[in-house]
């Protein structure tokens, strides 16, 4: 089946607005459906860091009033219209200057904290998203939502919308990123947001301990949840650690929940044509590595002297989640062994405090820099040797699968997507991409790192486990593929129109 129309709706996307991973999806996946014959349009807010001329964006009409409901006001939006460069994907930005003209697209940049008003910003985007597509032609086949700040769209379908002629047949698919965002906001919140609040109770669809869950409303309502591994579809499922008290509803979905791996942008990523890296290299003619070595001790200003020193790499996001707790545990441990250490991030302020002190006390052998940029990524994923990800979990985690692009080996736990595309190398066979541990505890991770740096020393070795990374296909192909077979597949369905009958209970 082509020509599906299929609208994804998210809170980012690259080019245009980035905080983290899920833009570069957002980004990459409708270029390869449109590949595969499908319709797509991408909508976004208007985010002030956008760029409206540079991307050619102009301004669309609304239908009516160009108002949507926010509690007891009525609040006009407006909307953007361009195309993603080099396609016929539609791209269009909602705006209202209140709720989106700031620094951060998530948080407030000045605390690190959610917004006052983050509720109600999400809770706009929402509804002018729904109405402006009310008038769409064609109408929209999938409302593809992506992560809590669109999970009231498939609620609103469903018991708001259905009505619209537009919407009659439009079905929803809410792809979850990562569990540990779930939108949780005070009960206040369900009158604001539309709904009924006679349908806020204990267990039911949108109550969550006495607070109002936009990624439960999502898992509940949407007719297909995917997430972006087959691994972590199976582990949000089985305990609260990963589930975040969503598991129970999760197993209650179970049936209409798969996952599909992430793909990266095999022609943005890669050390043949990046244009961001100094020397670029390819698996037959692996000499620009070196140079990109070198440039990277020059970025983070380190002694480059000791070239024969591998240089272990995180590109991240400071927080728990992540594994900086381990970190934190071996560093000093790391440090002491000859190698360089670069770290490229920015989250919890007292982390990035300690590990400044840490590095401060191995000047010349390791640096930090906070913040991200492309060039800097891209710089230390060509330049690197190894990569650590030693998550507490990583729904799917893009960084490895840049570092084997790049032939940075990556160590990681084995969790979520890292399980699902890094396997511990074997040097009597040749096979395998990387090193892995699976207990969440600094001895397996120390093990892991161990493991790698006494493998450093044998070129032959190491050369072939680079080029078994660097051979591996994760491109959006297969699984922009498997997206439309679901697609095709809940089209197909007949809708489960009883489904606010069914008990919803909560994972204790």
């Amino acid at each position: 089946m082509s020509g599906l129309h299929v609208i994804i709706v998210a809170g980012e996307c690259v080019p245009y607005a980035k905080a983290g991973g899920l833009a570069d999806v957002i980004g990459a996946l409708p270029l390869a459906l449109e590949k595969l014959g499908l319709s797509v349009t991408v909508v976004i807010p208007r985010h002030r860091i956008i760029d409206l001329p540079r991307f050619g964006f102009d301004p669309c009409p609304v239908p009516g009033e160009g108002r949507v409901p926010v509690g007891f006001e009525s609040i006009s939006y407006d909307i953007y219209r361009s195309m993603m460069p080099h396609s016929s994907v539609e791209v269009f930005l909602v705006g209202n200057d209140r709720f989106f003209d700031r620094d951060g697209i998530y948080v407030d940049v000045s605390t690190g904290k959610d917004y006052p008003d983050q509720a109600d910003r999400w809770i706009f985007f929402q509804r002018a998203v729904m109405d402006f597509f009310q008038t769409a032609s064609p109408s929209p086949d999938i409302l593809h939502c992506h992560d809590h700040q669109t999970g009231l769209i498939p609620a609103y379908l469903r018991k708001i919308y259905r009505s619209q002629h537009k919407y009659a047949e439009t079905r929803s698919v809410f792809t979850i990123h990562n569990m540990g965002y779930p939108g949780l906001f005070p009960r206040e919140v369900m009158t604001r947001s539309g709904f009924n609040e006679a349908e806020f109770y204990p267990t039911s669809p949108f109550e969550f301990y006495g607070m109002l869950n936009f990624m439960k409303v999502g898992i509940t309502y949407a007719d297909l949840i995917t997430t972006v591994s087959r691994t972590y579809a199976c582990e949000i499922q089985q305990s609260k650690e990963y589930g975040y008290g969503l598991e129970g509803v999760l197993r209650e979905r179970s049936s209409d929940l798969i996952g599909i791996l992430n793909g990266i942008d095999d022609q943005l990523w890669n050390p043949e044509n990046d244009r961001l890296i100094p020397v670029p290299y390819t698996a037959s003619d692996l000499s620009g590595k070196l140079e990109n070595k070198k440039a990277l001790l020059r970025k983070f200003e380190l002694d480059g002297s000791h070239l024969e020193w591998p240089v272990v790499a995180m590109i991240s996001r400071i927080d728990v989640q992540k594994g900086f707790d381990l970190v934190m545990s071996i560093l000093d441990y790391l440090l002491s062994k000859n190698l360089y250490f670069v770290l490229l991030g920015a989250g919890n302020k007292e982390t990035e405090v300690y590990l400044q002190s840490v590095i401060q006390r191995h000047a010349g052998k390791a640096g930090i820099r906070f913040g991200f940029d492309n060039g800097s990524a891209h710089l230390t994923e060509a330049g690197a040797d190894m990569f650590l990800m030693p998550s507490k979990y990583e729904p799917c985690g893009l960084n490895q699968m840049y570092s084997l692009r790049y032939g940075t080996v990556p160590i990681v736990r084995s969790t979520g997507g890292l399980a699902d595309t890094v396997y511990e190398y074997d040097p009597l066979t040749g096979l395998g991409t990387g090193f892995c541990f699976s207990d969440y505890h600094p001895q397996p991770f120390k093990a892991a790192i161990d493991r790698a740096l006494a493998l450093w020393p044998d070129r032959f070795q190491w050369r072939r486990l680079m080029l078994n990374g660097m051979r591996q296909d994760f491109s959006w192909k297969e699984s922009a593929t498997k997206y439309v077979e679901a697609y095709e597949r809940l089209i197909k369905r007949e809708p489960d129109r009883n489904r606010d009958a069914r008990p919803f209970f909560q994972g204790l």
